[in-house]
């Protein structure tokens, strides 16, 4: 475990180096429904009921972890939305400690249950929740049907705007 690695609450001055490492880390396209964007960053921030951590070595941003009392229409349920180690901080506790202090936080805001969702083929992820208390609760798989007027659009689906997708996901209306 790195004891020299800060757990601290995400601030403004953190915006430019979380969004960056997200940039890094994210495949957006392995989940489509999702958006990585100053935005996401923005309403986790604004929410009154968020829980947004960042580990810090010295003054550099190297993980992040966005969660909040918001999970589709389920007013007592967490949601641990977002999380990223940067590659050169990783295998050191880092991401285990950033989703114990966003959980602590969320139950200490009335949660019964927080979810999380991680993408089928990241299993080092999917390992690193379990060791943290969360178990398999269902599997979803994404369907796409493109419109048969636009062969092209079946190469580029799905194409969801980061807007559309923010918007379907806050509203529970796609889930992932």
């Amino acid at each position: 475990m790195a004891a020299d690695i800060a757990i601290v609450p995400m601030g403004l001055g953190h915006l430019r180096e979380v969004l960056d490492l997200g940039e890094e880390m994210f495949d957006t396209d392995a989940k489509p429904y999702t958006s990585w964007s100053l935005t996401s960053i923005a309403e986790h921030l604004d929410t009154p009921d968020s829980s947004c951590w960042v580990a810090l070595d010295s003054d550099r941003v190297v993980g992040f972890v966005l969660g909040s009392m918001e999970f589709e229409l389920r007013e007592d349920w967490g949601y641990l939305e977002w999380i990223a180690v940067a590659p050169d901080a990783q295998g050191r506790g880092i991401a285990g400690r950033l989703v114990d202090v966003c959980c602590a936080t969320l139950f200490a805001r009335g949660a019964r249950r927080i979810v999380t969702d991680v993408e089928a083929g990241n299993s080092a992820s999917a390992g690193m929740m379990a060791r943290h208390g969360f178990s398999e609760g269902a599997t979803v798989i994404l369907f796409v049907r493109p419109n048969p007027e636009q062969p092209e659009a079946a190469a580029d689906a799905p194409g969801l705007s980061p807007t559309a997708k923010r918007t379907l996901a806050r509203t529970g209306r796609l889930r992932g």
